[in-house]
């Protein structure tokens, strides 16, 4: 009786935890259930790359699943809709025009040499962009159309004089060489982009700073051959250049920008160019009706289920009903816990387990009245029942869990989100089927109004014994 009560004690103490985390960390949704944004990517030629082939799409598809794991979105949906394009669904992305700067921007990343005798040009540029640079802020809620537009362009003029002061190095240091690249708070609320490279990038990096320490010229930092910034290399680095391979890029970036930039650098660059052709909002594709009848109908089967499961188990159907809703306290805590985005098809994963946790059930108790039925004692029969159906329940869970191993690691999209919620599911099972309901029932057997054959199974024929010897 000792090791079922300090099992009794565990279950408690992990139903108390389940409780605490379901009501504590919400479950993500899927974009079917409440809706965020969708984008439509247009894959072009170029002259390096004049057709369009399955081998293109599939290396834009790879770098705008790199950015969309930066941008931390959960289950997102990309998928090859023509020859030339892609749809990619981002649930909760209330920011449309967010994720097409992510993921529609080719972030080509570019260190250059600032010319010799130019200190002069770029501080009068600099001072220019400045000004350009907050008159732009200021056009962002205005009507001026013709504005906006001569601002736009006397910031490209501008960039193209600062850009002429620089040139590439040779070899060209380029964003291929990167690790890493990540935003980083500075003072105030500004933030800068954090990289780190390669060994070829950090030896490529320590000599362009050598060769720059102490003249007064800058390194330019061009991102898609517009400068970001223009930081100068102090004389103490002039016998080795700054080494270890690390960089800051600064900007005054907000936090978004600096997260984001880091996105792209990470992600890689597009390897032709893209255009987004679509981008909008959706709302939930199932709408409010569907998912609440859809979890009425989850509910009144779950409730069919219990009550089938008291009215023909008797006591051990009441067991196994407790059991259930173990299960499914333990089940969507760990959803929570491991922050797994909650979409229909998990939904049916979730309810599909659910019908494997009472299979698994009914083997144990079909189990334990043939034992009560040869003449065995109700704790022998009990014992029995659990030893003999364990085989099955094992090999049926180990072969559903293979199943679910096929569809997560060859399937996509939605289909992974189903073979995940399942497995986890089938994984809690386990525990709750073996550990939860054994440890009641033995429990029941320390009352004796409960150790009665008849409350186990109805309508025996033969005489059998209460089996009023407990084991501790």
């Amino acid at each position: 009786m000792q090791r079922q009560r300090s099992l009794l004690i565990l279950i408690l103490v992990l139903i108390i935890a389940a409780i605490t985390v379901i009501a504590t960390i919400p479950i993500p949704l899927g974009l079917d259930l409440r809706g965020g944004s969708q984008l439509t990517i247009q894959v072009k030629p170029s002259a390096d790359i004049p057709k369009i082939t399955e081998r293109e799409l599939e290396g834009v598809k790879k770098v705008v699943e790199g950015r969309i794991n930066g941008l931390g979105v959960s289950e997102p949906v990309i998928q090859t809709v023509s020859s030339d394009k892609i749809l990619v669904q981002l649930p909760g992305v209330n920011d449309p025009e967010q994720a097409e700067r992510v993921l529609g921007g080719t972030a080509q990343l570019e260190f250059r040499t600032q010319k010799p005798n130019t200190e002069t040009q770029l501080l009068a540029f600099q001072a220019s962009r400045a000004e350009l640079k907050f008159k732009q802020e200021q056009l962002r809620k205005s009507t001026d159309k013709a504005a906006i537009v001569k601002n736009q362009e006397d910031l490209q003029k501008n960039n193209q004089a600062i850009a002429e002061l620089f040139e590439s190095t040779n070899p060209p240091l380029i964003g291929k060489y990167l690790k890493d690249a990540y935003g980083e708070p500075t003072q105030g609320n500004n933030w800068n982009v954090a990289i780190r490279f390669d060994q070829k990038g950090g030896e490529l990096f320590a000599n362009l700073t050598k060769n720059l320490a102490g003249t007064g010229r800058s390194i330019g930092v061009f991102l898609d051959n517009e400068v970001i910034s223009a930081p100068t290399v102090g004389i103490e680095f002039a016998a080795t250049g700054i080494t270890g391979g690390s960089a800051v890029i600064t900007g005054r970036f907000t936090a978004q920008q600096a997260n984001d930039l880091g996105v792209q650098l990470r992600g890689g660059a597009l390897p032709v160019p893209v255009e987004i052709v679509e981008n909008r909002t959706v709302g939930a594709s199932l709408g409010k009706d569907s998912i609440q009848r859809s979890i009425y109908a989850g509910i009144g089967g779950l409730l069919l289920v219990l009550v089938f499961m008291l009215v023909y188990y008797r006591l051990p159907g009441l067991i196994a009903d407790f059991s259930l809703i173990i299960y499914a306290l333990l089940t969507y805590a760990t959803f929570a816990l491991l922050g797994i985005t909650l979409t229909l098809p998990g939904i049916a994963g979730f309810i599909l387990s659910i019908g494997m946790a009472v299979d698994a059930n009914v083997l144990i108790f079909e189990r334990t009245r043939e034992e009560l039925r040869a003449g065995k004692t109700l704790y022998r029969s009990i014992e029995s029942g659990f030893y003999r159906a364990w085989s099955s329940i094992l090999d049926s869970h180990v072969t559903s869990l293979i199943s679910c191993a096929a569809l997560f690691f060859l399937g996509a999209g939605l289909v992974k989100g189903f073979a995940l919620t399942l497995a986890l599911g089938l994984g809690v099972n386990l525990f709750t089927a073996i550990t939860c309901s054994r440890t009641l029932l033995f429990l029941t057997l320390g009352f004796p109004n409960l150790r009665k054959p008849e409350l186990f199974c109805p309508n025996l024929s033969t005489s059998i014994k209460s089996g009023a010897e407990v084991q501790s």
